[in-house]
């Protein structure tokens, strides 16, 4: 097993590696450090000090902050402690008219609105679009998952996660 350099990590997150290269480290075991590599990548690309614990989404994160582990968008906007739904704290457009959702559905598979609506969660910092959802009209806001992060470290990375800063 051959382990990845840093730089090959960030390409492969950058999607810049050659598919064949991309395919074979897909395939292969993992190194041991492949993860604390990815975390460092992630943690290159952000404005902010506080470490990243673990991704949510592509630009966001768990990470530990003086508020306790928040859930944080690249930009540095907090959403608050990672235990919530952070959707609850985004901006939240929510396509529930023909004509709303005929901007996204231009043919003829227009989705009937009494059915489903398009609810689209962006930061409310920088606007970036973080996830979609397609629900039933009074549906709850889904929260997709809340991780055990003290298990996660101990028990699969091997490593206690350090107390709060």
């Amino acid at each position: 097993m051959s382990a990845y350099s840093k730089e090959t990590i960030r390409e492969l997150v950058d999607g810049t590696l050659p598919w064949p290269q991309t395919r074979r480290i897909m395939s292969a075991y993992k190194d041991d450090d492949r993860f604390a590599k990815y975390i460092s990548v992630l943690q290159d690309r952000v404005g902010w000090k506080d470490p990243i614990l673990l991704p949510v989404g592509d630009r966001l994160f768990i990470c530990d902050s003086a508020d306790g582990r928040v859930t944080r968008c690249e930009c540095g906007h907090s959403f608050g402690d990672y235990r919530r739904n952070w959707k609850l704290n985004a901006v939240i457009s929510v396509r529930n008219t023909q004509e709303s959702l005929r901007e996204i559905y231009p043919n003829s598979d227009l989705p009937d609105p009494e059915w489903m609506e398009i609810r689209e969660f962006f930061c409310p910092q920088c606007a970036h679009l973080h996830e979609v959802e397609a629900a039933a009209p009074g549906y709850p806001i889904v929260h997709d998952f809340q991780p055990d992060l003290e298990g996660f470290y101990r028990d699969w990375l091997g490593t206690p996660l350090k107390e709060t800063a």
